[in-house]
């Protein structure tokens, strides 16, 4: 997993609309990246939701929130419809890039079952595109605001 120090990976991602995009286009200002399982499920839709209630204090700090996952740009784009999510989602589809530069493509265990899928991981990356801290193993619960709290410290 990426580790406090490390460079923003020049991987590239798809927005909800399938548009791709880099994270080093963000380079210049702080920037939030975290990851998630999979749209529309309890835990992840509870995180998007509580980025999404702060968005006006990480768009005060000039800190965009990006949240990746596995999920299609189509079904990214119906999960922000149906909760009117403002952060940005982008698709790690196609090649799983990103999530294998991250570090956050891992064994996971369910009910005795071994089997790969993305770990709950947020990256706070300073303005220079350099990680400033890294939450392994998220809990959601208050993390939208831990994470906020170390946009503002920065």
């Amino acid at each position: 997993m990426l580790d406090k120090g490390d460079a923003i990976p020049p991987v590239t991602l798809k927005d909800a609309e399938g548009v791709d995009f880099t994270l080093d286009a963000y380079r210049g200002k702080p920037l939030v990246v975290y990851f998630y399982p999979k749209a529309d499920t309890p835990g992840c839709t509870s995180e998007a939701k509580d980025f999404t209630a702060l968005a006006d204090a990480y768009a005060a700090a000039g800190v965009p929130v990006i949240g990746v996952s596995k999920d299609k740009p189509g079904k990214l784009k119906k999960f922000t419809e149906k909760y009117g999510l403002s952060v940005i989602l982008a698709s790690d589809e196609e090649s799983g890039a990103a999530c294998e530069a991250f570090g956050t493509w891992a064994e996971k265990s369910l009910y005795g079952r071994k089997y790969m899928g993305i770990e709950r991981a947020t990256f706070l990356f300073d303005a220079g595109g350099h990680v400033a801290r890294v939450w392994p193993k998220v809990k959601v619960k208050g993390h939208a605001q831990e994470v906020l709290e170390a946009v503002r410290a920065l």
